[in-house]
């Protein structure tokens, strides 16, 4: 939607209404933008991936903010006035549960992050690829190549921008997902600590999710 500069836009943040944090957003003409994601200043290409992505293929109001030592990906809310200032995040353009989707995503960056720490970078980007492959093979949005992966494992689960995956791709993604984990954690119970991932959800959001897991083929490999 817009390519914009430091000088173009005010940044200000308001405050989370459930959680005790700060949100950044955007303004510009008149219209307001909630931070989806950031890149480092070599992370240039990758930034634009992503912002080209939710504008030309899913249809999304985004900014991408261009300063001297970072890129940012915005996306477009709603503020309203209620009893005070809350966030109208729009919905994902999908079918499923957003819940189910933000999970999965949550789960997806826990194991990242895990990797990453406990073996290296090396390892977290063969994880990247090994996800790339099955994303490819099995025809899962947003997980074809290292390179989108790469922004999905950046993206914001509690942005209102997520994957536009089915319960079908969901029910791969954990099966594949799993199979994967074992190749890097072995038998350890690795899927208990990706679980926890969950945390940052709602207490309803989280038992909505694992009673839905829990209906899933692929769900006796993670419960």
């Amino acid at each position: 939607m817009f390519i914009l500069k430091r000088q173009d836009v005010e940044i200000g943040s308001f405050q989370h209404p459930s959680k005790e944090q700060k949100i950044p957003i955007l303004l510009y003409q008149g219209q307001t933008f909630r931070l989806l994601s950031v890149f480092n200043a070599a992370q240039e290409e990758e930034a634009r991936i992503l912002w080209r992505d939710l504008t030309d293929n899913r249809g999304k109001a985004c900014v991408l903010l261009e300063e001297p030592e970072r890129f940012s990906v915005w996306g477009k809310i709603q503020l309203e006035q209620a009893s005070g200032e809350t966030i109208t995040p729009k919905p994902p353009a999908n079918g499923s549960d957003s819940v189910f989707i933000k999970s999965g995503l949550l789960i997806i960056q826990t194991m990242y992050a895990d990797i990453a720490d406990l073996m290296g970078d090396k390892q977290a980007k063969r994880f990247e690829e090994d996800l790339a492959v099955v994303g490819k093979k099995m025809g899962l949005p947003q997980m074809t190549s290292t390179e989108v992966v790469n922004t999905l494992l950046k993206l914001d689960p509690f942005s209102g921008v997520l994957p536009p995956w089915q319960t079908s791709h969901l029910n791969v993604i954990f099966k594949e997902l799993h199979r994967i984990g074992r190749t890097y954690f072995g038998r350890s119970n690795f899927t208990e600590r990706a679980l926890e991932a969950l945390d940052e959800l709602s207490a309803t959001e989280r038992d909505t999710f694992l009673t839905w897991l829990k209906q899933l083929s692929s769900g006796e490999l993670w419960l």
